[in-house]
């Protein structure tokens, strides 16, 4: 599963996360050539140190369209390895899990209703954890969370179905196959779009009102900025004696330049605390990359308000309006990766850096936990339909292929060599980031 989250709020939050899935055995000896759905959990864009995931929430209400772009930078002490309370940890977990688990049940049930034989549903890769066995599958949880996979016997040594069989999966139609393949990506859509439906339901759309100045929402302690006089509440208005160009996020990017580029020489803010304004010398500590931080989180200064639908049928309008709107900043965001590969490729984040920010969403308002895990499906479905060696359209092409040439396969050595390069690379990477995003949390980093 391959994600991608650029900045995000504490305030509320949005996100643009790009899950894309594996497709060949992990935990299995390669040469064994078993059939796989794996979907490692790897993810695009965490710019180091600062967390930043960002998001536009569109809708309609009324005859006016209101775009929301939310963002929560890190100075200083929203670095990504907060993990503020075990419950919102543990939400995040919850999120990233159920979507797992859905993508896979989509390929299970795809195959299972069609009467396909299915050996094996894993949540996780590598060494089993617990497991049971019904029906002629085994269900198990692993050792590396890294995603999941739906297993198949088709080319399984120590199976005894016959290879013959007209109910593996290798064998059954082009058309049969491809509806299997595909399943993951329509259950993702199916879960996201639930999944805003229950927001608008349950708590109703954000409708926001924008306001001159970036406000602190939480100032670490022991901190540049807690040192210099910086409290939870206050309004920047000017930075060395600047107005922002703009108000909303742009006026926290340019607060995050300011801070970033003055390691040790102060920065003149004007603060509106309560009806007094006044300056503040702050005087940023060197961060380990030798850049500037203060130790706060910095948000817009917005207003949200919520907007509700009247009836059914309103409820269901501003679902698929919303939904369009997150699909759209998938899409765009996926553009954009590919058109600056080389400065996308640095901010590759896995699990540990999703679930942080994952949590650090949980625990500001059920709201971001609805966007949260409505965006990390749409991610999912969109990176999935990729054509590339470890996807599932990575093996939708190759049914193509397939189909291109009559309904003769490629041969089975050269479709294992696709697919288990694709999967060792995806493998590889995620380890790396799981290490990585562990040395950048915060108290990983206070004990080095």
């Amino acid at each position: 599963m391959v994600v991608n989250l650029s900045p995000s709020p504490p305030l509320h939050s949005s996100s643009i996360i790009r899950l894309a899935n594996s497709k060949s055995p992990i935990s299995e000896p390669w040469l064994r050539l078993k059939t796989h759905f794996p979907k490692p959990l790897l993810s695009p864009s965490f710019a180091s140190p600062s967390v930043n995931f960002t998001c536009k929430k569109q809708f309609l209400h009324g005859n006016s369209r209101n775009v929301l772009d939310f963002r929560t930078w890190s100075i200083a002490g929203f670095d990504y390895g907060n993990f503020e309370g075990p419950q919102s940890v543990l939400e995040a977990a919850a999120v990233l899990t159920a979507i797992i688990v859905v993508h896979e049940s989509g390929h299970f049930l795809a195959a299972s209703l069609q009467g396909i034989h299915v050996s094996k549903f894993a949540v996780g890769f590598g060494p089993i954890l617990a497991k049971f066995n019904a029906k002629n599958v085994e269900y198990s949880i692993r050792a590396f969370p890294l995603g999941g996979f739906v297993g198949f016997p088709d080319n399984d040594p120590e199976s005894d179905i016959p290879v013959d069989d007209e109910n593996l999966l290798k064998n059954r139609p082009i058309l049969d196959r491809v509806i299997v393949v595909s399943a993951g990506v329509v259950a993702n859509i199916i879960f996201a779009f639930a999944i805003i439906f229950a927001q608008v339901l349950s708590v109703g759309l954000p409708e926001q009102e924008v306001f001159p100045g970036v406000v602190v929402p939480d100032v670490r302690a022991f901190s540049a900025a807690s040192r210099d006089g910086l409290v939870p509440g206050d309004v920047i208005l000017e930075v060395n004696g600047s107005e922002f160009s703009k108000p909303g996020p742009s006026a926290v990017s340019e607060v995050v330049d300011v801070i970033k580029r003055n390691p040790k020489r102060y920065v003149l803010l004007k603060i509106k605390r309560g009806e007094q304004n006044f300056d503040i010398r702050v005087t940023p500590d060197e961060n380990f990359d030798g850049t500037g931080k203060i130790g706060v989180q910095l948000a817009p200064n917005v207003k949200i308000a919520k907007v509700r639908p009247k009836n059914l049928v309103q409820a269901v309008e501003f679902t698929g309006q919303e939904f369009w709107g997150l699909a759209s900043n998938v899409l765009d965001g996926l553009k954009q990766t590919f058109l600056n590969f080389s400065q996308s490729a640095s901010k590759v984040s896995g699990p540990v850096a999703i679930i942080a920010v994952g949590a650090e969403v949980a625990r500001s308002n059920i709201d971001g936990l609805f966007q949260f895990a409505a965006i990390l499906n749409i991610n999912l479905a969109v990176i999935n339909l990729l054509p590339l060696p470890a996807l599932d359209g990575g093996t939708l092409a190759l049914i193509l292929i397939e189909a291109a040439r009559g309904g003769r396969k490629l041969p089975l050595e050269v479709e294992q060599t696709i697919m288990s390069s694709g999967i060792m690379l995806v493998i590889i990477l995620g380890l790396f980031l799981i290490v990585r995003d562990t040395l950048n949390l915060d108290f990983i980093k206070d004990l080095l």
